[in-house]
């Protein structure tokens, strides 16, 4: 942590835990006992309970969104850069919720949670979860909170999906819906990419079925190779070539396999950091849950009918580098809302940075965030004096 608080930082914070005692049914069929849900919260929830926002996580993020947890943390939150006083998420103005969501990894009822039928680890037993089962915890956070309606409901990426799955399933308990660097259903090609993911850690001697708790090991190969291929696609290749261009780590060729550029070493290092960090049986969950979700698929593959019933005002960017979820998949949404007259604003960022670009401090997506959000200022405005 910096020796000095950055004055935008919620500063420290630290996490709840929900528990649920009655039976969760699932998409999939199955049902688990109880849950629980660890989450964190910033700022304060006003008389009115009408200041409420909800943060959806990604993939690979949880809960802790942002601030610090301890004097001793390197880096904040995962969202440091929207969350906090003065920032577009402003928490001097807003309740921010943000939860790791069940098949989780760091808190939240997952594969390494215990399962009450074996009092062993659920590994792969734990059943395969959905963006609308996500959306339906949620739900039950926000009653245990006594959270009616949120003010808007946030997420990029898996997240911004998980917003729109809000939109579509509980139309009169959000008034916004912030959809970022998102689509609404994977291509072909980004399920090729999950899947290729998938098989490195399934194909890794140490996986054992998924049982690899039982063997005091984890698929650490297989899971550094799905971390490596992730980040190359959430960086662009205007992104790489800034970042490491062809340098090599010496200054000639060593004629080896080992790691001679940059960039190699950099993805290196991104897989062997992610291992021990996260759970491999949650990212099977977490990358399948990803190519599920396609709220068209219950209308005839009609998105306009899918987003018929939304009342939101809706909130939507993209960035022109991203090429996992393209700008054109961010203006079908657009479309699809525009068909059934609904609020949209939509704007395309000019940026390099790739899929990732949703996570940093650009100037012109913090202008356009901040002046979305202002739109939620004044509307919280008006609800507290009516």
């Amino acid at each position: 942590m910096p020796d000095v608080l950055p004055v935008d930082s919620v500063g420290l914070v630290e996490p709840n835990v929900a528990h649920f005692n009655q039976s969760l049914l699932l998409e999939c069929g199955k049902t688990l006992p109880g849950y629980e849900l660890i989450y964190e919260t910033y700022g304060t929830l006003n008389a009115a309970r009408n200041n409420a926002i909800l943060i959806c996580h990604a993939l690979s993020s949880d809960h802790h969104a942002a601030g610090y947890h301890s004097a001793t943390d390197k880096k904040p939150g995962w969202w440091e850069s929207c969350i906090g006083p003065g920032k577009p998420i402003d928490t001097n103005k807003f309740f921010v919720v943000c939860n790791n969501n069940i098949g989780g990894c760091k808190g939240s009822t997952g594969p390494t949670s215990t399962n009450p039928e074996t009092n062993q680890p659920y590994g792969p037993d734990f059943p395969i979860v959905t963006v609308k089962d996500w959306v339906n915890t949620q739900a039950k956070l926000a009653d245990q909170l006594n959270i009616d309606c949120w003010q808007a409901v946030i997420g990029g990426s898996l997240g911004g999906m998980q917003a729109m799955q809000w939109s579509i399933d509980h139309p009169e308990r959000l008034k916004h819906c912030f959809i970022i660097a998102a689509a609404p259903h994977l291509s072909a090609q980004n399920i090729a990419f999950n899947e290729v993911a998938r098989r490195a850690i399934i194909t890794d001697p140490d996986f054992h079925h998924g049982h690899y708790y039982k063997h005091n090991t984890e698929p650490s190969r297989g899971l550094m190779l799905a971390r490596m291929l992730g980040h190359i696609t959430y960086l662009s290749d205007d992104a790489m070539l800034a970042k490491f261009g062809r340098e090599l780590k010496e200054s000639h060729y060593k004629f080896s396999y080992d790691a001679e550029f940059e960039v190699e070493s950099y993805l290196r290092y991104q897989g062997e950091k992610f291992v021990g960090q996260f759970d491999a049986n949650t990212y099977l969950l977490m990358t399948r849950a990803l190519d599920y979700f396609d709220p068209a698929q219950h209308y005839n593959n009609d998105l306009s009918a899918a987003l018929s019933m939304t009342k939101a005002h809706f909130h939507i960017i993209s960035f022109t580098s991203d090429w996992r979820f393209a700008p054109a998949r961010s203006r079908e949404i657009a479309k699809a809302l525009l068909d059934n007259n609904r609020d949209v604003s939509y704007a395309e960022i000019t940026a390099n940075q790739g899929h990732d670009a949703f996570l940093m401090d650009i100037p012109h997506y913090m202008d356009v965030f901040h002046a979305n959000m202002r739109q939620l200022t004044l509307a919280n405005k008006a609800n507290v004096t009516t």
